[in-house]
């Protein structure tokens, strides 16, 4: 399952006050500019957030919490992470195992669509879960 995007891109600047929240970590217009397009794609939005981390695009999902993590990356100039939650394949409720691969699976295809027909990125390059578990 795809996990993480990173990505380059020169499009999507800290606002001014933006690093005060968190040195070093941006990503507003990045998780807004997803959460205008992602409706279209069939992932309604409920709410972005600015975390500690970065910024969570919250996802409507009545089974579980789904949503896209964005922020800066370091390893590049200009550099971003997109994350998408739950990373796993399955999802545990109550006593039931649910599937979340398909839903998954379409997540990262429009975030993935969104950010190539922008024609503002470069250099992307999916991690699996596995990846993030053991790193190369």
């Amino acid at each position: 399952m795809r996990a993480q995007l990173e990505f380059v891109s020169a499009a999507f600047p800290p606002y001014p006050a933006e690093e005060e929240h968190s040195p070093g970590r941006y990503g507003v217009r990045l998780a807004e500019f997803l959460a205008q397009q992602l409706p279209a794609h069939g992932f309604p939005v409920q709410a972005v957030t600015i975390e500690n981390w970065g910024i969570k695009v919250a996802l409507e999902n009545p089974d579980y919490p789904l949503w896209v993590g964005c922020g800066s990356y370091e390893k590049h100039e200009n550099g971003f992470l997109c994350f998408l939650e739950p990373a796993r394949p399955f999802v545990r409720k109550w006593f039931r195992k649910l599937d979340n691969a398909p839903i998954m699976e379409r997540l990262a295809t429009a975030v993935e669509n969104i950010l190539q027909e922008s024609g503002e990125v470069s250099q992307l390059r999916w991690w699996t879960e596995n990846e993030l578990r053991h790193p190369v």
